[in-house]
């Protein structure tokens, strides 16, 4: 039989408080942030109104991507989705048609990119616009979409805060504005 001593009863002191505040910012801080809309309002170079998401993403071989997403004019207008690469990294060639996925729905959204004289005549090609009215007339909620362009990359995740700005553009109206 085998006797033990009785342990002595510590008081928590003053560390404990401070571990569980450590352990807690902590998690405050590896937490993701939460998904805030980036919807902007300006006028273009006209004066016309201009109404964008603009977010930067990363396909599965970690390149960068500008994604902007864009409305121009009164509510109800197109919407048109830009996809721009780092100009000397990346060559795209017109017509080449997007390809959206969601789960088992699956889109391809037309290439209209030579209708931006802008864009037309910019030797770089480094970015391309698709008609995004198709898939916005089919989605109806926020999930996360895979992109593909062809010869250029094979898969771009689009998370579903950045589908809901999407969404959100057509009706899309400026604070205070009637």
């Amino acid at each position: 039989m085998t006797l033990s001593t009785p342990r002595p009863q510590t008081s928590p002191g003053p560390l404990r408080p401070l571990l569980a505040l450590a352990i807690a910012l902590l998690a405050w801080l590896a937490a993701p942030p939460a998904a805030v809309a980036q919807v902007h309002a300006h006028p273009d170079e006209n004066g016309a109104p201009v109404v964008r998401s603009l977010e930067s993403l990363r396909d599965l071989d970690y390149r960068s991507w500008q994604v902007v997403a864009y409305r121009q004019g009164q509510p109800g207008g197109p919407v048109t989705l830009r996809i721009v690469g780092y100009p000397g990294k990346v060559r795209l060639d017109h017509p080449t048609a997007l390809l959206v996925r969601s789960g088992r729905q699956s889109w391809q959204l037309d290439d209209i990119t030579t209708a931006n004289p802008k864009l037309a005549l910019d030797g770089r090609d480094a970015a391309a616009e698709f008609d995004l009215a198709p898939l916005l007339a089919d989605l109806q909620q926020n999930r996360p979409l895979r992109l593909e362009l062809p010869g250029v990359f094979v898969e771009l995740p689009v998370p579903p805060y950045v589908v809901g700005e999407w969404r959100s553009l057509p009706d899309w109206r400026e604070a205070g504005a009637s």
